[in-house]
């Protein structure tokens, strides 16, 4: 029995999708923790490429049995055409696929919001998907969220929506000078989607304690990445949920107790989408050569990805935070033609030499990379299946950052594809 977490080490996009599927194969059970439709999973196996923005990453290889977990905010329409989307390549979901009673449910209202909010930031917008992550996660924490336990009881449901749209156009109407919703409209659209979703819905806290019991393995999944943590990441420029270990075990019911290990995902370069500090961002030709090797565009929005060496402060800094004591590196195949290669390893702050990432904002934005230099592999990483078999300069390169972390490189990913990973 174990039970594994799955997180982000950077800012979201390392490529967890396909670690998760690979992992799954040996797992019970998959759990996605934290997040929206607003994170895409990218998974590639048998010639196919699927994206996933809510259904755990693991429903593709195995049977591991896959949970939506309480700490998600679940769109239903969104959930409806992805549940089509698996179903219709061929996959089953009866008695594999649950959502837990307690997640939060996103409603139209909410992404009217999002986008109204964005909008009247200006030049300070945070950059969101515009998927009414933020505003649900408001609403839950301001205790008037609607839950998927709600949905399987009508008059409840109305009521509720009702008493919510009432006061969110008020806000609409005074203070955004945006037209009003209708909440018929809304609950007339909601009930048919709510039917399909009905038989998925259950006490999802209690199914996993069953499963602790009985010695099932189980991963947890994250979405986003630790520096895109509400409480621990580039504050305000942040995801509005904690893809951190610690929300792991909020978003699943899991005691930490039972937490075996914390695996850290980070590709072997950096990116980021949307705003917010990033101190090794290229605006040069590397950084337009790290987005092509590596088609660096967003799986959910399509926005091309802010692209940098990879920073081994921030590295450092989200594996002292989860406690990660193994790392998937990925991408690997995308530095095989650079002639020189750099990893950030201590910033300077005010002309002071640091290698303590600093959380405040200001300060980070302000920050100058100091980089150490290796020299480039000139070799495929593809045709590797062992890590005896990496380009030497490779190797050495993962040792760099295993020792630089203190955890160690346990999965590699070569490429793209399920079979594209060495696992040490």
């Amino acid at each position: 029995m174990s039970t594994n977490i799955i997180i982000g080490a950077q800012w979201g996009d390392e490529g967890k999708g396909k670690i998760v599927d690979l992992l799954s194969k040996d797992s019970d059970f998959v759990v996605r923790y934290q997040g929206g439709a607003n994170a895409g999973h990218t998974i590639k196996f048998d010639d196919k490429e699927v994206v996933l923005h809510l259904i755990p990453s693991g429903i593709f290889n195995g049977d591991a049995v896959c949970i939506i977990g309480n700490g998600v905010v679940v769109d239903p329409a969104a959930l409806v055409d992805e549940i089509k989307g698996v179903e219709k390549i061929g996959t089953s979901l009866k008695d594999r696929f649950f959502i837990s009673s307690s997640a939060h449910v996103i409603l139209p209202y909410h992404k009217i919001l999002d986008n109204v909010r964005e909008k009247s930031r200006g030049d300070d917008a945070i950059g969101t998907t515009g998927r009414g992550i933020g505003p649900a996660y408001v609403s839950k924490v301001a205790r008037v969220g609607i839950r998927m336990g709600d949905l399987l009881d009508d008059a409840r449901l109305t009521e509720l929506v009702q008493t919510n749209v009432n006061e969110i156009n008020k806000a609409l109407k005074h203070v955004h000078n945006e037209p009003e919703i209708d909440a018929d409209d809304i609950l007339f659209n909601l009930r048919p989607i709510a039917s399909q979703i009905a038989p998925y819905i259950c006490n999802t806290t209690t199914l996993l304690h069953k499963a602790l019991a009985d010695g099932k393995d189980i991963l947890l999944e994250g979405a986003q990445g630790s520096l895109l943590d509400v409480d621990h990441g580039t504050y305000p420029f942040v995801t509005s949920s904690s893809p951190t270990a610690g929300g792991a075990c909020v978003g699943s019911g899991v005691p930490p107790t039972a937490i075996d290990h914390a695996i850290g995902i980070t590709k072997a370069y950096s990116t980021r989408v949307g705003n917010g500090p990033y101190p090794t961002e290229l605006h040069d030709e590397t950084g337009k050569k790290l987005r092509k090797n590596g088609a660096e565009f967003g799986a959910t929005t399509g926005r091309p990805r802010r692209c940098g060496w990879l920073d081994l402060v921030a590295l450092k800094y989200a594996v002292d935070l989860n406690g990660m004591d193994q790392l998937a590196l990925t991408k690997m195949d995308v530095l095989d033609d650079f002639d020189e290669i750099k990893v950030c390893t201590h910033y300077l702050v005010n002309g002071e030499k640091t290698d303590v990432y600093p959380v405040e904002t200001g300060a980070l934005e302000n920050v100058e990379p100091v980089y150490k230099s290796f020299p480039g592999w000139k070799a495929s990483c593809l045709e590797a299946s062992t890590y005896d078999e990496l380009p030497d300069n490779a190797k050495t390169y993962i040792s760099f950052i295993e020792e630089y972390t203190g955890s160690y490189c346990s999965i590699i990913s070569t490429g793209p594809g399920r079979t594209q990973t060495i696992v040490r």
